[in-house]
């Protein structure tokens, strides 16, 4: 990838998970292919070989990024103690593994359950939620990871589908080190304009995210990847950048049910990312900074 961007590649374009025999070849083909960052699926901090895996991602130059989530019993936006208290200690632990992978950046879903749409709609909650978040946002600032929340479609969580939303999360959250996550797929079903919506979160946007309507080839869909690319850098977009895909056979079959992933739009995973690179590459070489 000759882009001059800092993109991170998700390990699930290649294997459903980092217990695959196939690990080493899915990492050298994401460093091959010129990503500078691995984007792992949720892990279970007592099933990890942190060492053994960081040595791994070092030896190919790969950061990795993680992931937190949230569970029906640990969650931070609950009126429970309890299950508030146990949302706040998985998120930690999820802190305590990024630190020993060596990631400097934890994204993903920590204001509340995937897949529960209902769940949480009433404004208590919302900034009960952000409040706990912000402070394990400041703690991870505290030890060099940057924190970010992803913005979700609505059949998928009901507490922050635009961006709109996720600049109110922020400032509900009252940290000054909590980032917004933006996904191109996502933004394909709430948002009117994307690139609008890229404004409005740009003075807190950390990562953005480039995936395609069927969740295939960033090339081929009703999402216009290159020209919002385009657009991102020439509104001054300065952060990091993600690709996103999923496809029925590269997924674990339970991740593909949660996530609705029925088709297999890829099999390749290196084509993919191939793909994925000339259609950024596009993008940024239409875009005004680099005419300049």
């Amino acid at each position: 990838m000759e882009t001059g961007l800092d993109v991170a590649c998700h390990l699930n374009i290649f294997v459903p998970d980092v217990a695959s025999v196939h690990l080493p070849s899915a990492l050298d083909a994401i460093a091959a292919g010129g990503y500078r960052r691995v984007v792992l699926p949720p892990l279970d901090p007592e099933h990890v070989d942190a060492p053994a895996l960081r040595e791994q991602f070092a030896a190919r130059g790969l950061a990795p990024i993680t992931i937190a989530g949230q569970s029906p019993e640990a969650d931070v936006s609950s009126t429970n103690d309890a299950v508030r208290e146990a949302g706040v200690l998985l998120l930690r632990r999820a802190l305590d593994l990024s630190a020993a992978l060596g990631s400097d950046q934890m994204n993903g879903v920590p204001y509340g359950v995937f897949g529960h749409p209902a769940g949480l709609t009433d404004r208590a909650a919302f900034e009960r939620s952000a409040a706990e978040v912000g402070r394990i946002a400041d703690e991870a600032h505290a030890r060099g990871i940057r924190m970010t929340f992803e913005v979700l479609n609505r059949y998928e969580t009901s507490v922050v589908n635009t961006a709109a939303q996720a600049m109110d999360y922020v400032s509900a959250s009252g940290s000054e080190h909590l980032w917004i996550h933006l996904d191109t797929f996502h933004m394909a079903i709430e948002e009117a304009d994307a690139s609008a919506a890229i404004r409005t979160a740009l003075p807190r946007l950390g990562y953005l995210e480039l995936g395609q309507s069927g969740r295939g080839p960033l090339s081929a869909g009703s999402v216009d990847v290159a020209g919002i690319v385009r657009q991102a850098l020439e509104d001054g977009y300065e952060g990091r950048w993600g690709i996103e895909a999923f496809s029925r056979s590269t997924l674990a079959p339970g991740a593909a049910d949660m996530l609705a992933i029925w088709r297999r739009p890829f099999d390749d995973g290196a084509a993919f990312a191939a793909d994925a690179a000339h259609t950024i590459g596009l993008g940024r070489a239409a875009s005004a900074p680099s005419r300049l």
